[in-house]
């Protein structure tokens, strides 16, 4: 049930600030009350869901200064695990890295530059790298409670044509760094990277008047 409440609300299926409203949902996706409501409270450690005081449940909305923030921290917290992966990721996972590039690259191709859209777990290079940092905490909030809102942020900018091709060559380089086991420069590139999304987006914002 939580999954398919999450799918939604990523990729706006579900918009930002809506009332979520129990017998809807439950009738639109087919989820009994129970299992519904407990994956209300699932989304809501996920951040995806507020809880507002005699208002009920809403999509959370990503203004400026929420998504600035978020982008902060992400920006803090990858670079520290691209540092640390660099000493403890294994050669294989560097080699999964760069099959998973390869087949970025092909989805790229596919549209034409147009997207570059990173589905869940296995298949995300970010998630991935929070993993071969092998820090526990880490990898609780990038892969585990941060991680569907972070989602959520990169699906806006995956769209963006201007970031495809840049983000993939960025993605190839960070794993480089990994390669050489330059804990330093695999930093440097990963908050060049996330600081570069976050720039993109921000302008987006401004287009859209958010």
């Amino acid at each position: 049930a939580s999954s398919k409440l999450t799918q939604a609300i990523v990729t706006g299926e579900l918009i930002q600030g809506q009332k979520l409203n129990e017998t809807d949902l439950a009738e639109r996706y087919g989820i009994g009350r129970g299992p519904l409501r407990e994956a209300l409270r699932q989304l809501e450690g996920m951040r995806l869901v507020k809880r507002v005081p005699h208002a009920g449940a809403r999509v959370v909305i990503l203004n400026r200064e929420t998504m600035a923030d978020l982008y902060a921290v992400r920006e803090a917290l990858e670079g520290m695990a691209c540092r640390m992966a660099a000493i403890r990721i294994t050669d294989q996972e560097i080699l999964n890295l760069q099959q998973l590039l390869e087949t970025h690259a092909l989805q790229i191709d596919a549209t034409d530059g147009q997207a570059y859209m990173q589905s869940e777990g296995d298949f995300d290079f970010h998630y991935q790298i929070a993993l071969g940092s092998r820090n526990q905490l880490l990898i609780d909030l990038l892969a585990g409670e941060l991680y569907q809102l972070l989602r959520m942020c990169r699906y806006r900018t995956s769209r963006l044509a201007q970031r495809t091709q840049p983000a993939l060559q960025q993605h190839r380089h960070i794993v480089d760094a990994l390669m050489a086991r330059d804990g330093e420069l695999a930093e440097i590139l990963m908050r060049r990277h996330i600081s570069g999304a976050w720039r993109t987006i921000s302008e987006m914002i401004e287009d859209e008047d958010l």
